[in-house]
């Protein structure tokens, strides 16, 4: 059972308190930076989703290395994430004042930087009485993602979250839904899926009482063959207070506690991006809460320019993550979506970066897998470089797949160092990858059908 006395922390806020574009000038460290960097801050947040917090602002942002600190960069909207002559345009609307034009340019940007990346829309809505089923994907066979709509938010944003899309108002962009009950009857419906992953925005927003109306139906006997309960979260990272002194911290824990003693597996699915967020006393007594309560708490975090593009970042976050008991998951590429053109690294230089932190870590911190690309295929993983027959490759696998027969089934493409994102890449030995036929999509064909 978990501890219900937690540690006493000194000097780290408790009460959350969040800003955006329109309060973030009051915070005094921003007061402090040049009009410049101010005015492209306000800019960019016109086009892209700007939230940060307290906490964030005073425990991981170092203020001496703005604008180059990690932390900023992963918080705060920064120029070059619009190209130069959107960043004019949206400016120059801005100090016209001209709130009417500012929007449908703003809404013309936004649309044309895929705000829906690997077909999430078209192909991972299934059907359920005859209709789609909304703020729900099923993509693999074994795993279902829910939205719930009251998760649709996180206590900061990111700057390169491939769904900032949820975030911008635009109703047609969003992805989510409330339908707890008619969910359940979906999973209930469909015995091979073994996971349900609560994703968002990030559902540890929500209240206690409110995720208890998700998890519940699910602990239903007819629903035993979902054996794990997936919940991505950037709370440890952003507000690990939520596990310590919210006001209904104890009753999360309580209800994750429930879930474990129902039988079913509690993944904390926890977004850690470097390793200044795993630095904090805060941090450290909410992992060890959670993991009292009965959860695991596997980490995952896409590889980015500004951020963490490097093998010393990657070696001593996934050290600390090891340290403190969590499992390293995954390291994804980041997508082809959003401000790609700031964040985005060539598939070669995320490998190396892969590569060279594993080579320093011992076995235990060996589980992250990656880089890994989220397509629509699947989670294609680049494994590494070869030679056949004096040419330069790619190798590659499919960690996942709409089409399980496909998975861990290795195929090449041809060496490119430019490339971003399996678009970018041709085939080698072959006329198309193994993805490219009607088979491949024939799992996300059955989850279409009606139940």
């Amino acid at each position: 059972m978990f501890s219900s006395s937690p540690k006493r922390l000194q000097h780290i806020v408790t009460d959350y308190r969040h800003y955006t574009v329109n309060n973030f000038e009051s915070i005094p460290q921003v007061q402090a930076l040049p009009d410049e960097v101010r005015f492209a801050i306000k800019v960019v947040a016109q086009v892209l989703p700007f939230k940060v917090n307290q906490y964030v602002i005073d425990e991981l942002i170092d203020w001496g290395n703005v604008p180059d600190d990690p932390m900023f960069q992963l918080t705060f909207p920064q120029p070059g994430m619009l190209d130069r002559k959107d960043f004019k345009r949206v400016a120059d609307l801005l100090k016209k004042g001209d709130r009417h034009k500012l929007r449908r340019v703003v809404n013309e940007i936004r649309f044309a930087m895929n705000p829906h990346p690997a077909k999430q829309l078209e192909s991972n809505v299934p059907m359920h009485g005859g209709k789609p089923l909304r703020g729900v994907q099923h993509k693999y066979r074994e795993t279902v993602l829910f939205f719930p709509a009251a998760g649709q938010t996180c206590h900061a944003y990111c700057t390169y979250c491939f769904r900032w899309a949820q975030f911008v108002g635009i109703q047609e962009l969003k992805f989510a839904s409330n339908e707890a009950k008619t969910f359940a009857d979906y999973v209930r419906k469909h015995k091979g899926i073994t996971d349900v992953l609560f994703t968002g925005g990030d559902p540890m927003v929500m209240k206690a009482r409110v995720f208890r109306r998700y998890l519940e139906p699910l602990l239903d006997p007819e629903l035993e063959h979902v054996r794990t309960i997936r919940i991505g979260t950037k709370s440890l990272a952003y507000w690990p207070q939520r596990f310590v002194t919210d006001d209904d911290a104890d009753e999360m824990l309580r209800l994750i506690e429930q879930v474990v003693r129902a039988g079913k597996h509690v993944a904390i699915m926890a977004h850690f991006n470097h390793y200044v967020e795993l630095q904090t006393p805060m941090v450290e007594e909410a992992i060890r809460r959670l993991r009292s309560a009965g959860a695991n708490i596997r980490t995952q975090s896409p590889v980015v320019r500004h951020i963490n593009d490097s093998a010393d970042v990657w070696e001593k976050m996934w050290r600390r993550q090891v340290s403190l008991g969590l499992v390293p998951y995954y390291m994804f590429v980041e997508r082809d979506t959003g401000p790609k053109h700031y964040f985005a690294l060539p598939l070669v230089r995320a490998l190396e970066i892969y590569q060279t932190a594993m080579r320093r870590l011992s076995g235990l911190a060996r589980t992250a897998r990656g880089p890994s690309m989220s397509a629509a295929p699947g989670k294609i993983e680049v494994q590494g470089i070869a030679e056949i027959n004096g040419d330069k490759v790619f190798v590659l696998r499919m960690i996942q797949a709409r089409n399980p027969e496909l998975a861990y089934v290795p195929f090449y493409a041809k060496f490119d160092p430019e490339a971003t994102w399996i678009d970018d890449l041709e085939p080698y030995g072959a006329d198309s990858f193994i993805f490219a036929n009607s088979a491949a999509s024939k799992l996300g064909a059955e989850y279409s059908s009606t139940a």
